[in-house]
Parts: C-alpha cells; sequence; structure tokens
C-alpha cells in the first residue's frame, strides 16, 4: 500500500519499490479490497522479497534518498539510504477490515509527510 500512495501521491515525482522480509508471492486480498474503496487497483503490484528489489535495481552506489521500514526489526538487511525511518506499522493482514482501514489510512498519511519532507 505505501508503494501505491507514493505512487498516487509522489505523482511521477518520486520512485517506491515495495519489498517484504518474507513474502508469500501474492498481494493480501484485503489490502486489494482496501485499496479499490479509494479507486486504486492493487492486483497489479507483486509481492517481492528485498533481495528481489536489491538485485534488480541499479543504485550506483548513492543508495536511496529513504528507505522506510514498517516494524521488521532484525529481519531488515542494510539498504544505503540518506534516510532511514522505520514507522512501526502494525502488520494488518489478521485484522478486521474496520481496523485494516485503518492502518492503510495511516500508511497514506506517513507517505504524504515523507514526501512532503523529501521535496
Amino acid at each position: 500500500m505505501a508503494q501505491a500512495f507514493a505512487m498516487i501521491h509522489g505523482k511521477g515525482r518520486a520512485e517506491a519499490f515495495s519489498a517484504g522480509s518474507k513474502p508469500s508471492g501474492k498481494i493480501n486480498p484485503k489490502a486489494i479490497e482496501a485499496m479499490k474503496e479509494i479507486g486504486y487497483d492493487l492486483t497489479t503490484h507483486k509481492s517481492k522479497s528485498i533481495h528481489e528489489v536489491l538485485s534488480s535495481l541499479p543504485l550506483g552506489g548513492q543508495g536511496w534518498a529513504a528507505v522506510v521500514t514498517m516494524g521488521c526489526g532484525d529481519a531488515c538487511p542494510f539498504v544505503p539510504a540518506k534516510h532511514r525511518i522505520d514507522w512501526a506499522i502494525p502488520q494488518p493482514k489478521d485484522m478486521n477490515k474496520d481496523d485494516f482501514r485503518k492502518v492503510r489510512d495511516l500508511i497514506e498519511e506517513k507517505v504524504k509527510e515523507l514526501l512532503s519532507s523529501l521535496k
């Protein structure tokens, strides 16, 4: 969802990549439904591992402007970045719809704040 919000609110001025430490290979149906409620089709996204993202992107030794983690603790490998941020957002996969929406909305607000700070 964070990648989607970066695409929505970044409007081509920010590139975002989403990855997990233990991806299932599928997007959570609750995430697809929650994003559909706000008019975004998450079915075009794929669940990826951090290693998959790192190995597919040329960094030229520069790293990213920001790397955001969401409470992964020791499962996050070092990724070169100017800013490393942990939002400590709860894992919503087993939450009910209302709580899942709250997490979706929290992620959206955090993405907006981040994009604003990187101007």
